[in-house]
């Protein structure tokens, strides 16, 4: 199949095609805009796509290649990009009328990093309202009715339905892993810090990361390793050098890992049929792995308060002044919150900031003691209908925590995607990668 149809190639298996030369850049492009032009009537997953900039960008790079220059790591790849992000050739409009037709003057500092790595932007993918509940036009590509999440919905529905290898995301809450969990695909959100936001939409900046999308755990690790270089301009990223995330998935875990299985983070509430997977599947690892059940400590009973107070005074005074400068342009949902952040006084809102240290050392136990906790990424599959993206109830935690997270493409509910959350420890970012590739090895090219 893949030889007939490079969609179907993950990027690192495209990347060694391309450097060895049985595969070209204009080819693999060609295909991804093909599936697009296909199945764009019922995925919507773009926003906008220059197919003829996309083409000639393919030729270059294969031009460079035949000259025998050294090769970037991602070059000649197509990559999505979350209409957040600020690209210079192409319009950035946030998901939001108000910015129709907003072409910013220069790229992200992400977007810089993946055109130095050789990366082709394919184009910008669906946001939905300024990343937050108002749906975009995308739908979920195992079945048009229902949802395919959000806030990235684009990124997520395009590279699980084979129409790109690779794109970015971001989470303020769980905006990276619930929609890879509904679409089915492979979405990582790491430590707070770890990828810079310059050139981003800021919705709640204590807590806005950027995430990527792929179809295997190699692919993620050779996105994210692109992006990840320390930018001063990003007064939350961390100075500290990185070790590569691909080097660490070299060697492999030489032992079993040991997971805690919390199947309620928070109050958070699952479905009886999820519930009912993720429960078997926690069951099923016999002496591959061992799994314990596991309860919060008390006090984060109320954590999901404390990150809506911080998301929410966020919106308020970031999205606000677009608000009440355009009521008719923007939705009640948007409205509604940006009412509810401006009721948290000043004296809440940096209670709320100030109990994230305290609530993650309370995790340390958990931390020391298992390899990864494991967890819901969703309440259950997509949801029917497309009025609304679904309930992050399961990732707000971890993002306010600033903990790395991945969702696995592992359970079916429903006929539809439900993914497994794997969280760990603030900046083990490397050895969560490495656990999630013992759990889910796959080559990402089921349909």
């Amino acid at each position: 199949m893949t030889a007939n149809d490079p969609t179907r190639l993950s990027a690192t298996e495209a990347a060694a095609a391309l450097k060895a030369g049985t595969l070209t850049s204009q080819a693999l492009v060609s295909a991804c805009l093909e599936r697009i032009k296909q199945r764009d009537q019922d995925v919507a997953a773009w926003a906008f796509v220059d197919a003829e900039r996309v083409l000639r960008e393919a030729r270059e790079a294969d031009t460079l290649r035949n000259s025998g220059a050294p090769l970037q790591r991602l070059a000649g790849l197509p990559v999505g990009i979350k209409d957040i992000i600020d690209t210079a050739e192409y319009p950035t409009e946030y998901g939001c009328p108000v910015f129709k037709g907003n072409y910013p003057s220069t790229d992200a500092t992400i977007v810089g990093e993946l055109k130095r790595a050789g990366a082709i932007i394919l184009g910008k993918t669906v946001t939905t309202e300024l990343a937050f509940f108002g749906p975009g036009k995308t739908r979920n590509p195992h079945n048009r009715e229902h949802t395919p999440g959000g806030s990235s919905s684009g990124s997520a529905a395009a590279v699980a339905d084979f129409q790109v290898p690779l794109a970015l995301g971001t989470q303020t809450a769980g905006s990276v892993i619930r929609p890879a969990s509904f679409c089915g695909t492979v979405g990582f959100k790491p430590t707070f810090g770890y990828i810079s936001r310059t050139g981003i939409m800021p919705q709640s900046p204590p807590l806005d990361t950027v995430g990527t999308y792929a179809r295997t755990i190699d692919d993620i690790a050779l996105l994210t390793d692109a992006i990840s270089a320390f930018d001063p301009r990003d007064g939350d990223m961390t100075s500290s050098p990185k070790a590569p995330l691909s080097a660490g998935l070299s060697t492999p875990l030489d032992r079993a890992p040991r997971f805690a299985f919390i199947i309620s983070p928070s109050g958070a509430v699952a479905d009886p049929e999820a519930v009912s997977a993720y429960e078997q599947f926690a069951s099923g690892f016999g002496a591959r792995a061992e799994v314990v059940v596991t309860q919060l400590p008390a006090e984060f009973d109320g954590a999901l308060r404390l990150h809506r107070i911080v998301q929410f005074s966020d919106i308020a005074k970031n999205f606000g002044p677009i608000a009440d400068k355009n009521p008719g342009a923007v939705t009640e949902k948007l409205k509604e919150a940006i009412a509810e952040g401006r009721t948290f006084s000043s004296a809440d809102i940096a209670a709320a900031r100030a109990e994230r240290d305290p609530l993650y050392d309370a995790l340390r136990p958990i931390l020391i003691n298992y390899d990864a906790i494991l967890t819901p990424a969703a309440p259950g599959p997509a949801p029917h209908g497309l009025s609304a993206t679904g309930n992050p109830m399961f990732n707000a935690l971890w993002t306010y925590l600033g903990m790395p997270c991945i969702s696995l493409p592992l359970l079916e509910a429903g006929g539809l995607p439900l993914g497994v959350q794997l969280v760990a420890a603030r900046g083990n970012d490397a050895g969560l990668l490495r656990v999630a590739k013992w759990l889910y090895p796959g080559d990402g090219r089921s349909a």
